[in-house]
């Protein structure tokens, strides 16, 4: 705990905000340190910080906050700083336990996936999915670009080579080869990109907020599988009950949940020794794309 109040101490003042009295760190994330800081005119902040440098991530992290915010309405934190080292915003509260606040952004969600329509998968730049690289190059088929840059992406990273077998990989191919009989065919929106329950916060005054974005456009229901499949809270139940509504989702989504999900599943094998059960996850939603060997 020590190191992380000198990291994120010394960070700010190496950006010029000295007038930091104590920093308190806070937990939930998985990839970068993070606190709040206390101001001597009794102000606060939010801090972040990678223990090595950053490079981009945080200048693509602020724009996507402000993407969110600026093209479909999310409520985001303000950018006060993104710096190569240190990114700064304002301080957001925890979400309320009720199902009122759930469905407030069940009504959120939809707006961001049904105002923002775009005829090509992708973004302006790459940005990051924790510390590693989100390939965003814009294709216009959603099929091709969900496979080579959401799932066989992840194929040469060295955690990933070592978690999955060769009959895994195999699989995954011949998954992908298969998408467009898996997945309905629909347009490309703006999308959060790491959508779990712990980036979803609120505002002062109870609205739903959004942090930790890895924005690009693709399809909608990849944030839908992320909360889906991460273990949301019993209140989020009426979450998915209201977006379906409000997006005119078919009776089958929830049977394309793991499937949209085996990104992610790939993204924390590859970056965290402990994969939280990831990569038995991954094999048992390849299961019935693995080809049978001949006698």
């Amino acid at each position: 705990m020590h190191d992380s109040i000198a990291l994120l101490t010394e960070r700010l003042r190496s950006a010029g905000i000295t007038d930091v009295i104590s920093v308190e760190p806070v937990t939930g994330g998985l990839a970068a340190t993070a606190g709040i800081a206390q101001r001597s005119d009794g102000g606060s902040i939010f801090v972040k910080a990678f223990a090595a440098p950053s490079g981009d991530a945080f200048a693509a992290e602020a724009e996507g906050l402000e993407a969110l915010r600026a093209l479909a309405g999310v409520v985001t934190p303000e950018v006060l700083l993104a710096g190569s080292d240190v990114l700064v915003l304002s301080v957001l509260m925890r979400r309320p336990d009720s199902e009122e606040f759930w469905e407030q952004l069940a009504h959120a969600l939809a707006r961001l996936h049904t105002n923002t329509s775009h005829p090509r998968f992708g973004w302006h730049r790459d940005n990051w999915l924790g510390r590693r690289r989100q390939v965003n190059t814009w294709e216009p088929d959603g099929f091709e670009f969900f496979a080579q840059h959401r799932l066989l992406r992840w194929l040469d990273e060295p955690r990933v080579e070592a978690a999955l077998s060769p009959a895994d990989r195999s699989a995954l191919e011949n998954l992908c080869a298969r998408l467009p009989e898996l997945l309905p065919d629909k347009p490309a929106c703006l999308t959060h990109g790491d959508l779990w329950a712990q980036n979803v916060l609120s505002s002062a005054d109870g609205q739903p907020a959004l942090i930790d974005p890895a924005v690009s456009y693709m399809w909608a229901e990849v944030d839908l599988a992320h909360l889906w499949t991460t273990g949301p809270p019993p209140e989020a139940r009426v979450f998915f009950d209201r977006y379906a509504e409000l997006t005119s989702l078919d009776r089958d989504w929830r049977l394309r949940m793991p499937i949209l999900q085996l990104r992610q599943h790939l993204a924390v094998i590859a970056q965290f020794d402990d994969d939280w059960g990831a990569a038995d996850a991954v094999r048992t939603t390849l299961a019935p794309f693995r080809r049978i060997a001949p006698n």
